[in-house]
């Protein structure tokens, strides 16, 4: 298996009917079964919590003060950056996600040992996991989605076409907007660029350098306070340097003291090391004290100078700036300023500037014609490819008269396209059908397909899309839903070859998808009439046989179902 996230274990605690339950997680094909009201699902609801889903106060068991799911996931290097962002620890390559509910509702958020809002637990968990259930089915019959699953399986050649595109578009609603925004401000013109001339005239008179204003505060408290600060450095240095009780008389006193005894044990000289280090530190703090004291002068021809800029500063900050810090307002008046030239020619260009720049809109709207074309070969190529592929797997799944088309409609590039042919995903239309018969019409998803049709189309789906992109954990709830028989096998063996490049986790009723496992977990409930319980176990191999025998005849004695579940489980070599 190449290298991919997967759930390592899944724990439960106070959840609907379930008390506590842990699930270990292989790496291959897990399959969880029961029987009906048993939790299985539960188990789908923790896993939904702990991926930033939404909360319920009715989650939380009866009872119970709150619910508790913890999930553990290995993850791969590629995750750490995104985690790193967040701060989440990473115990070697294992994550922690858990996620608590009150049962008052409110519920809590961790990842890693940090807290943080559920959201953020979608997002990191967004790469790890695909879930699919009935509502998945519900999801692909939009466009939006379908044009989402082409483009993923279409891989770097259409992200990167893509990505091409969408600069190119965004060069091109800049123009726009730029056109828009000169032609609306035309009729006043000239009195912005009155201003703007009486803003850029003041800013060189003014000359303000970075970091003025703070600058200037603090001259000003200094000379305003020349004599507070004189007698603070000369007592300082008057206490550090009297030669009768000063601090440093007293250290040399100590000093002569130590160095007699120099040599009779390493511990005094130790000592004694750290007063010549504070004679020394001291001894310095002294000549700046000393220097400092010296140069002190009042200056007030200087604090008038001072205070008259720190007023023209503030004077033209509330002239032109706003109400921020003053050396901030300064920065963004600098840039105003360096700017300023530049739209006073866009505003005096009139309609001959904006000639130019419709002139230049024409060139990249070419550009942005180029890059859609483009994107839609890359979508045609990949269309084919889906097509071809998914095809391939719907029939082995029991549908062999059925094919699958992904088509691409894009505008006529030869005509004149209109404004709204660009969207920021292109010019295409991406429609997702089958036909069901040679010769047939083809019908758009979700208008021609059973609900178990249905699954198996998602299934192959997802099938040939994990080849391509590396989801590390793919779930499925009721993805069997309305198969039985030969189908029900084929949906067993292609779950187990989509197991083969990623991690897939399956909720089922059916005993033919079950055999297929290569982790089996049975969901059991017990009730002494007041209290229900639910616990999961992992099942051996004869364990596995008693199970899928239940699952078939609906007897746990049924000898001849013990037969026929020992058949199913050979299928699997």
């Amino acid at each position: 298996m190449s290298e991919r996230s997967y759930l390592e274990e899944i724990s439960i605690r106070n959840l609907g009917i379930i008390e506590q339950s842990e699930l270990e997680l292989g790496r291959g094909l897990n399959v969880l079964t029961g029987e009906t009201g048993a939790g299985k699902t539960m188990i789908l609801t923790a896993l939904s919590l702990v991926l930033g889903g939404k909360s319920d106060s009715s989650l939380v068991r009866h009872g119970s003060e709150r619910l508790v799911a913890t999930a553990q996931f290995s993850v791969t290097s590629d995750s750490k950056e995104q985690l790193d962002e967040i701060g989440a620890q990473v115990d070697g390559s294992s994550l922690i996600v858990t996620r608590t509910v009150n049962s008052d509702g409110k519920s809590k958020a961790s990842c890693g040992g940090v807290t943080v809002p559920a959201g953020t637990l979608a997002d990191v968990t967004e790469p790890l996991i695909e879930i699919h259930g009935q509502s998945a089915n519900s999801q692909i019959v939009k466009p939006a989605r379908q044009r989402e699953l082409l483009d993923r399986f279409g891989g770097s050649s259409i992200s990167t076409t893509l990505k091409s595109y969408q600069d190119i578009y965004g060069q091109y609603l800049e123009l726009k907007d730029r056109i828009k925004a000169m032609k609306a401000s035309a009729n006043k013109r000239d009195g912005e660029i009155a201003e703007l001339e009486e803003f850029l005239a003041a800013w060189a008179k003014l000359k303000a350098v970075r970091n003025e204003a703070s600058t200037v505060e603090d001259d000003i408290k200094r000379l305003s306070s020349v004599e507070d600060l004189r007698i603070a450095s000369s007592g300082a240095l008057g206490a550090l340097d009297s030669e009768e009780s000063g601090a440093l008389t007293l250290l040399h006193s100590a000093r002569r003291f130590l160095d007699a005894a120099k040599g009779k044990d390493s511990r005094l000289e130790e000592i004694a090391e750290r007063v010549a280090e504070s004679l020394f530190i001291l001894d310095d703090a002294s000549s700046d004290l000393a220097s400092y004291a010296t140069g002190l002068e009042a200056d007030p021809e200087k604090l008038d100078h001072l205070q008259s800029r720190k007023a023209e500063l503030n004077l033209f900050i509330k002239r032109w700036g706003g109400a921020g810090p003053a050396d901030d307002e300064l920065v963004s008046l600098a840039a105003k300023a360096k700017s300023g030239k530049e739209s006073i020619a866009d505003l005096r260009g009139g309609d001959e500037r904006i000639a130019e720049i419709e002139k230049e809109l024409a060139q990249v709207k070419k550009l942005l014609l180029d890059a859609a074309q483009s994107l839609s070969a890359a979508r045609l190529s990949a269309a084919t490819s889906l097509s071809t592929s998914v095809t391939t797997e719907i029939q082995a799944l029991a549908m062999p008269h059925t094919k699958f088309f992904v088509e691409v409609t894009s505008p006529d590039y030869a005509s004149a396209l209109k404004e709204s042919d660009f969207t920021q995903l292109g010019c295409d239309e991406i429609a997702m059908q089958i036909q069901g018969q040679v010769d047939g019409p083809k019908i758009g998803l979700g208008k021609g397909a059973s609900g178990g049709e249905m699954s198996r189309i998602m299934l192959g789906l997802e099938v040939v899309i994990a080849k391509s992109h590396p989801v590390g954990t793919y779930i499925f709830d009721e993805v069997d839903a309305g198969v039985g028989g030969k189908a029900a096998i084929e949906v067993g063996k292609c779950l187990h070859a989509l197991a083969q490049s990623a991690q897939v986790i399956v909720v089922t009723h059916l005993p033919q998808v079950a055999a297929w496992a290569d982790t089996h977990f049975v969901v059991k409930k017990s009730s002494d009439g007041s209290v229900v319980q639910s616990g999961v176990a992992k099942l051996g191999q004869s364990e596995r046989v008693e199970e899928i025998a239940r699952m078939l005849a609906g007897l746990e004695e049924s000898s001849s179902a013990r037969e026929h579940a020992a058949e199913l489980l050979a299928m699997r070599g």
